[in-house]
């Protein structure tokens, strides 16, 4: 599987170049040799702070004539500060002219969680605004008015629980088409794949390679034995071995590199293939371990707990 079909038989690349915590100064040059050497999904972010240099490399690109732009399917991401109908155009005019983008491939709302107006990262309870004063119902009225006007091909969500979805299936004209997650082997999340199979949604895994912040040795994905025996026997690399476990269970993943040798190495995971005794070792190692555990969403008095985010 290189692709995932949308509902419109659009067709997002299955595997795509994250650019989370990219420097300004690398992303642009991580974007544009990713191009070069055959990415054409660019997952991409208000929050992350580098959608101009994003923009820069994807133009160049063109220029270069490498791609066109329909060769490529971008997504961006709604911060939490721009929540409400009303907000969400403004915000996507920004990515947008950010992006030197007339249209986005697909759109998230980044978080269900949403913040004063100008807030980037909360310090105290009064930089939230709760869900019950800005329902995300609301806020997906405005996600539908961008496909509508064509700004938008798809619209979707990210970091959302089932009780999230429900909430605004009651009143959606267009479902969500995408749920952007974080998922690894140590994070399988099958009761939500379940559920967005329920809902004709797709599922984008985001940290597939786990993370490096966390200093217990049981958690250093890429070092766990059972990858690493995989890897062996296959001849890949204990990343492609994650990667290719997601993808095979027909979930996008974006991982994030600025080294052109593992940006390369990362993409070519799509000419491997796991056995079934593979998929099943691997299927044992869900720890449901939360490498983004949400915790910073929680302030002293605030409307918002992780618990809460993951749970209910």
């Amino acid at each position: 599987m290189t692709a995932l079909k949308f509902r419109n038989n659009d067709e997002m690349p299955i595997l795509g170049l994250g650019t989370f915590r990219s420097e300004p100064n690398e992303v642009y040059d991580a974007v544009l040799s990713a191009i070069k050497i055959g990415y054409r999904h660019i997952d991409c972010a208000a929050a992350y702070g580098n959608e101009k240099e994003v923009g820069n490399a994807i133009g160049e690109a063109i220029k270069q004539r490498l791609v066109t732009r329909e060769d490529l399917w971008v997504t961006s991401k709604l911060w939490n500060a721009s929540h409400g109908e009303e907000n969400v155009i403004p915000a996507l005019n920004t990515t947008l002219k950010d992006l030197q983008l007339d249209y986005l491939d697909l759109y998230l709302i980044h978080w269900p969680v949403a913040l004063r107006k100008g807030t980037e990262m909360p310090e105290k309870a009064c930089d939230f605004i709760p869900l019950s004063e800005v329902p995300l119902t609301n806020t997906w009225k405005g996600m539908e008015a961008t496909l509508e006007q064509g700004r938008v091909k798809h619209i979707g969500v990210s970091n959302f629980n089932e009780n999230h979805l429900k909430e605004i299936m009651t009143t959606a004209v267009h479902r969500p088409e995408m749920n952007q997650v974080e998922m690894h082997p140590f994070l399988q999340q099958k009761e939500l794949k379940a559920i967005c199979a329920h809902y004709d949604m797709h599922l984008t895994a985001y940290a597939p390679l786990g993370s490096l912040v966390d200093d217990n040795s049981s958690l250093r994905l890429l070092e766990n034995d059972t990858i690493k025996t995989i890897a062996e026997a296959r001849h890949m690399s204990p990343a492609q071995v994650a990667l290719a476990y997601t993808i095979q269970r027909g979930i996008a993943v974006i991982p994030k590199s600025t080294n052109e040798a593992r940006l390369l190495q990362n993409l070519e995971t799509l000419n491997h293939m796991l056995t079934e005794e593979d998929m099943a070792l691997l299927k044992g190692l869900d720890k449901g371990h939360r490498f983004i555990d949400g915790k910073f969403w929680e302030v002293e008095n605030g409307p918002y707990t992780a618990e809460k985010i993951w749970n209910t």
